[in-house]
């Protein structure tokens, strides 16, 4: 990173603590001696042009943020491995208690091209490995779009908000998720923000269908 980079980071950060740190009933202050308390789990993509708490508008202790590649959810699976994901999926849910989960996808995400242009990714990469959990998004956006000769840049659209899909199915594997949906204490929500229009979309689980917020 250059110098200059490096230092304009650092003027933010002494920004960040004049903002929050001078006054006393500053949220900061608070959350030094007491317990975080969020009540929505975000699972959003790395991407640098999509920051959950800036979309969001959200203040500081308001989201509980996992950021991944695409944006993916894996499936439940306790084999014993380094998971990530599961590991913050269930502090959040077990430990903090959040009452939503939102899984954010996003227009031009580099995640699901690499899925559906392998080409693109380091070959048997970890993001080519990595992705591999959305397949089953893949195949419906290729069996939707395929056949009738889309053009890339459609497939890609429609594998984004199909992979969001996915992730949302996954997180019903997760016992104690589907538990706390069941009892109607844990509501999931799948959302998009088209980066192009500047607009975010909802998923409608019974119709399959993303509409626009707002």
């Amino acid at each position: 990173m250059p110098k200059k980079e490096i230092a304009r980071i650092m003027r933010g950060f002494q920004q960040f603590r004049d903002k929050f740190y001078t006054s006393e009933d500053s949220p900061y202050r608070q959350f030094a001696t007491g317990w975080q308390g969020p009540k929505t789990l975000l699972i959003g993509c790395c991407d640098s042009r999509v920051d959950p708490a800036v979309l969001a508008s959200a203040g500081p202790g308001e989201l509980f943020v996992v950021r991944n590649i695409a944006n993916l959810v894996p499936p439940y699976e306790p084999d014993g491995g380094h998971h990530g994901v599961s590991a913050a999926i269930e502090f959040a849910v077990v430990n903090l208690k959040v009452e939503n989960i939102i899984v954010l996808g996003h227009r031009q995400c580099g995640g699901i091209r690499a899925l559906l242009f392998p080409e693109v990714a380091e070959p048997n990469g970890f993001v080519q490995q990595w992705v591999k959990m959305a397949e089953p998004a893949k195949e419906r956006a290729l069996k939707a779009f395929a056949p009738k000769g889309a053009k890339p840049d459609v497939l890609w659209r429609c594998c984004e908000l199909e992979s969001i899909k996915t992730s949302i199915e996954n997180l019903r594997t997760f016992t104690f998720v589907a538990k706390l949906e069941r009892a109607g204490k844990l509501q999931l929500l799948g959302m998009y923000f088209d980066i192009e229009q500047g607009e975010m979309l909802e998923l409608n689980e019974e119709t399959g269908e993303f509409s626009t917020l707002g």
